[in-house]
């Protein structure tokens, strides 16, 4: 008898939690409710703010190392130093030949491929806690700045959506594509490295 009282419990208890399980199946295998909407084409262009190799999405604009300077000392210099050598998270001058050593030392001036990444990483990211309050002309003169410390670009060299594209980058051409055969777009950091 105590024990068939146990079995009632019990089954009265489980009932409910297989009951349960078959609800949440079946809501699952449920037709969609339709909830939200289809983002129109200007909210796409919002969030498809990424800078390929060739440039083509660049905005208008134009900036020189010169007005660049002026721009980093106010707000970047704080976390990559006065030259862009200090920096206490990250490096943006220096390291050419490093590459091969022990101790690379990866900066926009010895391992980015393209100068393009450049303006799409300081447009989205820079600066920290104020990610994309920058505008077109200060990226490109900080760009632009940051090309001229590493002896890429010459300090009056104007860079705009025809010019940054064409710039050879020192170490350009020890990347490949992540996709060799072309079927995928590549993203800003979609490339591997392929030597030193």
């Amino acid at each position: 008898m105590k024990e068939a009282f146990t079995m009632r419990c019990f089954l009265s208890l489980l009932m409910p939690v297989v009951g349960l399980a078959a609800c949440v199946t079946a809501l699952a295998q449920t037709p969609t409710y339709k909830l939200g909407t289809t983002p129109s084409a200007e909210e796409i262009r919002a969030w498809d703010i990424s800078i390929g190799p060739a440039g083509k999405e660049l905005p208008p604009g134009s900036g020189t190392a010169k007005e660049g300077a002026k721009i980093y000392a106010q707000k970047c210099a704080q976390c990559h130093g006065p030259t862009g050598r200090e920096g206490p998270n990250s490096r943006l001058v220096g390291g050419q030949g490093t590459l091969t050593t022990p101790d690379p030392v990866r900066t926009i001036g010895s391992y980015w491929p393209f100068a393009t990444t450049i303006w799409d990483y300081t447009n989205r990211a820079m600066p920290p806690n104020e990610e994309g309050s920058l505008t077109a002309n200060e990226v490109y003169a900080l760009t632009a700045f940051m090309l001229y410390r590493n002896g890429i670009i010459q300090e009056s060299a104007v860079l705009d959506a025809k010019t940054l594209p064409k710039i050879n980058m020192p170490n350009r051409n020890n990347f490949i594509p992540l996709w060799p055969d072309g079927k995928r777009k590549p993203g800003p950091f979609g490339f591997y490295s392929w030597g030193p």
